[in-house]
């Protein structure tokens, strides 16, 4: 603190000093009128003066770099110094990372020291519990050792009576010698009943499965009989109008976008309820809605059908309801519960298709029974078209021709040889139907008779029944 005082007070006056000499040498040129380097003199006592004034500058300067060692240090180690400044913040802030980091790593240190701490104290007391249970232990063994003395003793007592026992053996074993000659015939006996009881048990097995199969299978009957009860429950309280999964109208559609299929659909739930209410409550003159669908069943239908396809959509009943339905009749709001099917109208059957086909031997059959062969034929052609996605109720034999059918029956009558009847699809057969089909003769690949090459003048005989469905 002294020196720079010193040199402050050095410098004042060694400034103060210079600049009197120099304004000396100043006036003292002025006053000669020299000149230097062809000057004029008031321009060479300026130049005298700029001189005295550096060299003012420059002692000054050199006499704080000369006393001052942090001067120089400070003017030509400047940019030095700030360099090592912030390389030695940069390290001070790693430092600081590195403690929070060492900090962190003490406290989670700490924790765990904390935690071994409390499992020290379970293991201590743990072990503690282990120290008493020895000394439980130890005390139940002492109190074995003074049984097992008592329990010594009482062998003395025991030895004695053993050998009375040996004499005792003895004379049992000879009563046991007569007893294995009896006990081999009893074992014989034996064997013969356990023989009889296994076979008994066996018959019991068997039975008791056959009575768990018969049992499954009753209450299977009855759910199925709960069932009917529920589904034919009409048929005790009046005539069935609509029946359950009877259409109540059905429809070719073909749209092109959702409005369009909206339109559609609305149109055929109103003539689906109008059906209803003729067919339920037959001269009462009413529109209100009657028939409860939900609504995203009609949402996902109009989805479904607005694709452009022919569709073919049905509504049918979910239930049997009789004529004079309460809810229908009393107007208590939509109580007939049905579901839409679509089915996509394509081709199922080409022509020329086999469809059914039943032999028959007609030597051996009455025409009643060649009349109920014909119907199980047509049976099993409907029930085939349902399982291959035939919607369509209508069915026709010969193209509807009576009398072509009715000649069938007649020629088929004068066939000496057995034979299969096959129903043969007459055209091309989509989803929508109709069935149409020709009855064909056929007897080792040869066509016999086919009802579409009978004549269609009306035959002289009849049958006794008509075989046709429709």
């Amino acid at each position: 603190m002294a020196t720079g005082y010193v040199l402050v007070l050095a410098v004042l006056i060694l400034g103060g000093v210079i600049a009197t000499l120099g304004d000396r040498i100043g006036m003292r040129v002025g006053k000669a009128r020299l000149s230097l380097f062809n000057l004029r003199p008031r321009q060479t006592a300026t130049v005298v003066s700029i001189l005295t004034g550096g060299v003012i500058s420059a002692s000054t300067l050199a006499l704080l770099f000369g006393v001052s060692q942090q001067l120089r240090t400070g003017v030509f180690e400047l940019e030095r110094i700030q360099e090592d400044l912030l390389q030695a913040e940069a390290e001070l802030g790693e430092a600081e990372t590195a403690k929070a980091d060492i900090e962190s790593a003490l406290t989670d240190a700490r924790a765990e020291q904390t935690a071994a701490q409390q499992e020290l104290a379970k293991i201590n007391r743990s072990l503690q519990q282990a120290v008493e249970q020895q000394q439980t232990t130890q005390s139940e063994l002492q109190q074995s050792r003074s049984r097992l003395s008592s329990l010594q003793s009482e062998l003395g007592e025991v030895s004695q009576q053993s050998a009375q026992l040996q004499n005792e053996i003895q004379r049992l074993q000879t009563e046991r010698a007569d007893l294995l000659q009896q006990q081999a015939t009893v074992q014989e006996r034996i064997a013969e009943r356990d023989r009889l009881i296994a076979e008994r048990d066996q018959d019991i097995a068997q039975r008791e499965a056959r009575l768990r199969e018969l049992q499954s299978q009753q209450a299977e009957l009855q759910e199925n009989v709960a069932l009917l009860e529920q589904q034919y429950q009409g048929l005790f309280r009046g005539s069935v109008a609509v029946g359950r999964n009877e259409p109540l109208v059905s429809v070719l559609l073909r749209v092109n976008d959702e409005v369009e299929a909206r339109r559609a659909v609305d149109q055929l739930l109103r003539q689906a309820n109008r059906s209803a209410i003729e067919e339920i409550a037959p001269g009462i003159d009413r529109d209100d809605p009657v028939l409860l669908i939900p609504t995203q069943d009609v949402d996902r239908l109009v989805q479904r059908i607005s694709d452009g396809q022919s569709y073919v959509v049905r509504v049918l009943s979910s239930a049997n309801y009789i004529i004079g339905e309460p809810c229908v009749v009393a107007d208590g709001g939509p109580c007939v519960q049905v579901f839409i099917d679509a089915a996509v109208n394509e081709l199922i059957y080409e022509p020329g298709q086999r469809l059914a086909m039943v032999s028959v031997d007609p030597r051996n059959l009455t025409n009643q029974e060649l009349v109920e062969k014909l119907n199980l034929l047509i049976a099993s052609l409907q029930f085939r078209a349902r399982q291959d996605g035939i919607v369509g109720d209508t069915l026709q034999v010969a193209d509807g021709r009576t009398d072509a059918l009715i000649a069938f029956l007649q020629e088929m009558r004068n066939l000496d040889t057995p034979i299969d009847i096959q129903a043969i699809a007459s055209a091309p057969i989509p989803t929508v139907g109709p069935l149409q089909v020709e009855l064909f003769a056929v007897r080792n690949g040869q066509v016999l008779l086919r009802t579409d090459d009978l004549p269609r003048e009306a035959p002289s005989e009849t049958s006794s029944s008509d075989p046709r469905r429709r």
